[in-house]
């Protein structure tokens, strides 16, 4: 449990600079998500009440301060570990509670506008954002934060005498 713990708070900084460009992506896509499900309530309580989730105004206020807070974060370089880690969970969580109904052609989600509306080809084609950001959060967990980033600032590597 503690090579856990040294893992989630002790990210590998010595990556490319350029990785910043999948957290600038990343951290964008999660700020705008975020801001999204205070301002549209059809994107967060009414999204999650349709879902079925417990307590759906706490959950949908809660996902979007993680994804605010955490997209900062994923800007910054800062806790990517523990921010790549939670919203690779949050990836699947999503994938699964809107992705299978879909599939069925069961949801109680709105349609998407044009067909596909239902089956493989619609999951295929309205999963791509959870899909693309599930594996930039596995990329970001594999080769660390990158050298821009404060994790590279706060957390560096103890020098061994």
């Amino acid at each position: 449990m503690s090579k856990f713990f040294h893992w989630l708070f002790n990210p590998y900084t010595e990556g490319y600079s350029s990785i910043a460009f999948i957290r600038l992506f990343a951290g964008l896509t999660f700020i705008g998500e975020g801001i999204l499900k205070f301002i549209f309530p059809s994107m967060g309580v009414m999204r999650f009440t349709l879902l079925g989730f417990p307590f759906p105004e706490f959950t949908a206020y809660s996902i979007g301060v993680l994804e605010i807070v955490g997209g900062i974060c994923l800007l910054l370089g800062l806790f990517n570990n523990l921010f790549a880690l939670l919203f690779a969970g949050e990836m699947v969580v999503a994938f699964l509670s809107t992705k299978i109904t879909m599939y069925l052609g069961t949801s109680p989600l709105p349609l998407p506008p044009v067909p596909p509306q239902a089956g493989f080809w619609a999951v295929v084609h309205e999963s791509r954002d959870d899909y693309t950001l599930f594996f930039a959060m596995i990329f970001l967990m594999i080769v660390g934060p990158g050298k821009l980033a404060l994790d590279a600032i706060f957390f560096k590597p103890k020098n061994r005498t």
